[in-house]
């Protein structure tokens, strides 16, 4: 166990991207802040009617469904007016204290402006309504999948990651944020235009061409379609995410659609309707999902990186390395067999505090975690700061290189 010197300063930690996220939107914008035609957009979108008002100057508002008719809103329709900002401080007081849903997404859209990413799974209710315990844990589960697979198509195109661009992926997600939850099988989730737009644009590609590949296939029995779709965004984790929000329904919908204040992205479409899938897509869908698994080739790579775990069955011959990769491949570590020279290197390069290089294949099965035909395996010098660093890790590794220094390794 190491111990911080008491006068040494504490690191700053990094706040929690929940937090990060919750801060933007806990607080109403300012009636300043809003424009008013994005708020009857908004309001139009999450339900609310219009239902009168002054043409010209301001619009009466009613939220949705049989109770609204007691409360409404009214919303000025330009700034032209003086008394427009107070308008627009009265309605996101209204909002702020309102208890419906579409209230709380309206505030969530004015205070992030953000694409809305919705999905509906149409679950076998029992008695009165009731849905099963475990189905709104898996519509979350369904959609971040699904908001995964997107994010990883804005870092390349494939038909199957493995653990290739998963951390950048998920590092996307962080900005994220979810509605309040419906509790019928309705979720949103808000991607902020700022960071996500690309997300929310490849997601609507990809969804628009697996529904497209699906139909090509039960129309005429071929794959093929699932092959271009891959430009678009489609891939494996895209089926799997699919399949895991279709599995066990009468059928789900996916619709993305546009921050106002932002308006519609390049080669999207405005308006357009959800996108469908049925259980009886699913057998397609596991079929595409096997054939990109199966047909991802392996890549050529040159992966510089530090051994943080060796092994071999005896004090000579070929050992098994792992890598934490630096550079040369989107993954976070690599398992690598060695033959008896290069293994040495290896461990006397780490011994030393050096990173390696060595040139391989990438395989994909097994999800990309996997270098074959390693070979050139080199020292490679770093500064002394990071030196340090690595020699600190060895320090407090002992355990995993045992296997290092046996018999004559340790010349």
């Amino acid at each position: 166990m190491t111990h911080r010197p008491l006068e040494e300063p504490v690191r700053p930690v990094r706040p929690h991207p929940d937090d990060i996220a919750a801060a933007a939107w806990h607080r109403p914008p300012e009636p300043d802040q809003v424009d008013p035609a994005v708020l009857s957009a908004l309001l139009r979108r999450h339900g609310w009617q219009r239902r009168g008002g002054a043409a010209g100057r301001y619009g009466r508002w009613t939220p949705p469904g049989p109770g609204g008719s007691g409360t409404s809103l009214l919303v000025p329709e330009s700034r032209a007016f003086p008394d427009s900002d107070d308008l627009l401080g009265e309605v996101l007081l209204a909002l702020t204290r309102s208890g419906t849903p579409s209230a709380r997404e309206v505030l969530v859209a004015l205070a992030v402006p953000s694409d809305e990413i919705r999905w509906w799974r149409d679950v076998p209710t029992g008695p009165a309504d009731s849905a099963p315990w475990t189905a709104e844990e898996q519509l979350r589960s369904a959609a971040r999948q699904m908001l995964l697979a997107a994010a990883l198509a804005t870092r390349a195109r494939a038909g199957y990651y493995g653990v290739r661009h998963r951390r950048a992926a998920a590092a996307q997600l962080e900005s994220v944020l979810v509605g309040p939850a419906a509790g019928d099988g309705r979720l949103t989730a808000f991607v902020p235009v700022g960071t996500g737009r690309p997300l929310a644009v490849r997601l609507h590609q990809s969804l628009y061409a697996a529904r497209e590949a699906i139909d090509y296939q039960r129309a005429t029995g071929g794959m093929d379609a699932f092959d271009g779709a891959v430009e678009a965004g489609v891939s494996r984790e895209l089926t799997e995410a699919l399949i895991a929000l279709v599995r066990g329904t009468e059928g789900a919908r996916i619709a993305v659609e546009w921050a106002p204040a932002a308006g519609v992205p390049e080669d999207c479409g405005v308006g357009v309707e959800p996108v469908e899938f049925s259980p009886g897509d699913l057998p397609v869908l596991r079929e595409a999902g096997a054939r990109f698994l199966r047909e991802e080739p392996s890549v050529p790579v040159r992966i510089t990186g530090t051994v943080v775990r060796m092994r071999r069955s005896g004090p000579r011959g070929e050992g098994s390395v792992r890598l934490r990769v630096i550079a040369g491949a989107e993954i976070p570590h690599v398992r690598i067999t060695l033959d008896e020279e290069d293994y040495r290197i290896a461990g006397h390069a780490h011994l030393v505090g050096l990173p390696i290089r060595v040139h391989g294949r990438l395989e994909s099965r097994g999800g990309f975690r996997r270098l074959t035909g390693a070979c050139g395996v080199v020292p490679v010098q770093v500064d002394d700061a990071e030196r340090d660093r690595l020699m600190k890790s060895l320090q407090e590794n002992l355990d995993f290189f045992e296997e290092a220094c046996s018999g004559d390794d340790c010349d």
